[in-house]
């Protein structure tokens, strides 16, 4: 639990905040006869199932609330690839019990903004900012082993 000031009192409460994901369509070769599917159609898949794992599998110290699929996917022209790429967006709303929880979850590529419910103040002490840098560099080292393990492979 975080602690935040209610008028002149702090108290302890859970984290709400709002998080955006926007997933990347890649179009993939289905076969010799039958055509690839679309950019957009290849994003709300990967929407849509990014959707059914985050309701489905549980995050430690994350509670998922809400999950809205309801924004439309947006096309944006692709300097690397040298085309069109789409992205659906995905807002899901959590509750964390730590602040220290919520790098785990929005330490991924597809990560984009997040947004304080609430409390509207929070008190960390030097304890609670010791955890988060702790668990920022944690996050940051997988992160980085992620990826060397993704180019070693291409």
């Amino acid at each position: 639990m975080v602690k935040a000031k209610i008028g002149d009192e702090f108290q302890e409460m859970p984290l709400r905040l709002c998080v955006r994901f926007d997933y990347r369509g890649i179009s993939k070769p289905k076969g010799f006869f039958f055509g690839s599917k679309n950019i957009d159609e290849a994003a709300e898949e990967t929407r849509e199932h990014k959707a059914a794992l985050l309701r489905n599998v549980p995050v430690q110290g994350i509670h998922i609330e809400d999950i809205d699929l309801s924004n439309e996917v947006y096309t944006v022209f692709d300097e690397n690839i040298g085309g069109p790429v789409a992205y659906a967006p995905i807002y899901v709303t959590i509750r964390a019990e730590f602040i220290e929880d919520v790098v785990r979850f929005i330490m991924c590529e597809e990560f984009r903004k997040v947004e304080l419910i609430e409390p509207e103040q929070i008190l960390l002490s030097k304890y609670d900012i010791e955890r988060l840098l702790f668990k920022m560099n944690e996050e940051l080292r997988s992160l980085q082993v992620y990826l060397e393990r993704r180019a070693n492979q291409r």
